[in-house]
């Protein structure tokens, strides 16, 4: 699978470069769009007309920027292998073999536990705008509000800082060499 992945990569790295840029611009900028530009927006509506807008446009947001997550992922695990962080930075015993390959080798895993911690965030917005949506439904605004706060306060910035790290992080690591 490994020798897999290294093939692929070489063959097609222009193309797998792309779409994991590609896929983190449109998930962080998805991110920054809907908290900075929509919310505010959406805060001149009155309550009654905001929280379903709101819990609509989480949704399609959600939707849009899925495939992309799955995207980010798929292709920073072939980029990963494929660029030989680890082949660079230890021997076939674990031994380090060069301190500045393993430093970047270890940025590429702390790169990795950012994309997945956003990941798992993302999935708790999901999961909370799903309920907010089920409570607006039932006629519960109060428990919907309550829901979706909780998503434009911190749950999308802290997805917005910790992408922008990334893509810091993603940059440092294109430059590494």
């Amino acid at each position: 699978m490994k020798d897999g992945m290294i093939a692929l990569f070489a063959e097609y790295k222009t193309i797998i470069i792309f779409l994991h840029i590609i896929s983190a611009v449109v998930w962080v900028g998805g991110m920054i769009a809907m908290r900075y530009a929509a919310h505010n927006s959406f805060m001149e509506l009155e309550p009654a007309q905001r929280l379903p807008r709101v819990a609509h446009a989480l949704k399609r947001l959600f939707a849009i920027v899925s495939p992309f997550v799955f995207i980010l992922i798929i292709t920073a695990v072939i980029m990963a292998v494929g660029l030989g962080f680890r082949a660079a930075a230890v021997d076939a015993n674990g031994n380090v073999i060069d301190d500045y390959a393993m430093y970047i080798y270890n940025l590429v895993h702390v790169k990795e536990v950012i994309w997945m911690v956003m990941g798992a965030n993302l999935l708790a917005m999901i999961l909370r705008r799903n309920k907010a949506q089920k409570l607006l439904d039932a006629g519960d605004t109060a428990g919907a509000k309550k829901a979706l706060e909780l998503i434009g306060k911190y749950m999308v910035p802290l997805n917005i800082i910790l992408g922008v790290i990334a893509i810091f992080l993603g940059v440092t690591l294109r430059n590494a060499y």
